[in-house]
């Protein structure tokens, strides 16, 4: 029997018969490639000449300067390949696939950059793919979705429920328990049943590693404060990772606050503070009166998710990291902003960071060193937004 890794208490292993022997199988992989030296030189050297790791920590000045005086700096995970930090798990997975013998790998996708990032991983190893997601997501994230075919993947429209992430990793995880002899399931956030919240956090852990030793190296200590978008948790939890014994450094994550904080029109579920349930893992959930799965909504697909990553519940329950949400509205200036003053278009994800930078304005020092994990560029999010936001384009010619 095994006894599936819990983070206080959450996380688990809460699977369906039809799932243990994939689940299991990773398990027992993954203990052995934790203490493999070639898999980890391997691994790092794809970072390193194809990813495009590491990636600079870069002074936000004048950002810095319209805040009133702390220092911000930017983890540019935008610039790897792909336009995300979800190429970091991606190449990790895909060579456990490898390892495994499958020849097929199919993951969910909500704003489109994990199935990018999964499509992109196949190709370079030579590995069938599938992506499943939400319909809604489909139409838009179309940028995304037209690069993921492009790199020979196939697209898994999902049509129900409200045909968003939640729904993408339900019809993923359906394919992978009627396929899991030649078809591995590479999960895009650090949630889901044991191992994946590990591994993909040990994946991901690599952009804190980079960003302690950049900031010792530019003003000679630790950060003050790191900030995150946080939707499942991947981004977030592989730059606060290397620094939670740290206790000096304050922590931060940012929520979708969407239109609102009623219930079906946000993605905050800390805000809720319910528990539960979904998708193998124990955490808390946003739920309605019964008990049910609540309806999401976010600007950002990739924040449009009921459940949190077991070890940010855990976190959270330590008080060692702050969660607090965004709303759409905040979330659009910040975005703007930072393209205007920076020449940087954040994804709409990372733009939840940023806007935690504005709305806290007057509480920082001018002393302070603050680094914002910017997880992702914005280029997927600009057809969708100039449909729906055309006054942030109001200056700009057709």
């Amino acid at each position: 029997m095994y006894t599936f890794k819990r983070y206080g208490d959450y996380g688990g292993g809460y699977i369906p018969e039809s799932l243990y022997t994939p689940v299991t199988e990773l398990i027992d992989l993954w203990k052995e490639v934790k203490k493999s030296k070639a898999f980890w030189e391997e691994y790092i050297k794809i970072l390193t000449t194809y990813v495009g790791r590491p990636t600079p920590l870069t002074e936000a000045k004048r950002l810095s300067h319209f805040l009133g005086g702390a220092r911000v700096f930017l983890k540019r995970e935008d610039l790897l390949h792909t336009g995300a930090h979800k190429i970091n798990n991606t190449i990790g997975q895909c060579l456990l696939a490898k390892l495994l013998k499958k020849t097929r790998v199919i993951a969910e996708t909500g704003a489109g950059q994990h199935g990018l990032a999964t499509a992109t991983a196949c190709a370079y190893l030579g590995l069938d793919c599938e992506i499943y997601m939400g319909a809604q997501d489909v139409k838009r994230q179309e940028p995304n979705v037209k690069k993921i075919k492009l790199l020979g993947a196939k697209v898994r429209s999902v049509n129900a429920g409200s045909s968003t992430l939640k729904e993408a990793v339900n019809e993923a995880m359906r394919d992978w328990s009627k396929n899991y002899d030649h078809t591995h399931y590479c999960i895009g956030s650090a949630l889901g049943p044991d191992p994946y919240p590990e591994m993909v956090a040990h994946f991901h852990t690599v952009i804190g590693e980079e960003t302690k030793e950049q900031a010792n190296e530019i003003f000679g200590k630790n950060p003050d404060k790191i900030i995150a978008c946080i939707g499942g948790g991947s981004n977030a939890i592989g730059i606060f990772r290397p620094f939670i014994e740290d206790e000096e450094v304050e922590l931060i994550g940012v929520e979708a606050g969407g239109k609102s904080l009623k219930s079906g029109e946000h993605a905050a579920r800390f805000y809720a503070k319910k528990k539960g349930v979904l998708h193998g893992f124990y955490s808390y959930l946003l739920q309605d009166d019964n008990g049910q799965i609540a309806n999401t909504h976010s600007i950002s697909a990739g924040l449009d998710y009921p459940a949190v990553g077991p070890e940010h519940a855990d976190l959270f329950d330590k008080k060692r990291v702050k969660y607090v949400s965004a709303s759409d509205e905040k979330v659009l200036y910040a975005f703007s902003m930072l393209t205007k003053l920076e020449g940087i278009i954040p994804a709409l994800e990372s733009a939840h960071a940023l806007a935690y930078l504005f709305e806290e304005r007057q509480n920082f020092k001018p002393s302070e060193n603050i680094v914002v994990n910017l997880s992702g560029r914005g280029d997927k999010d600009l057809p969708e937004l100039f449909m729906t936001n055309k006054e942030l384009f109001e200056d700009v010619d057709e």
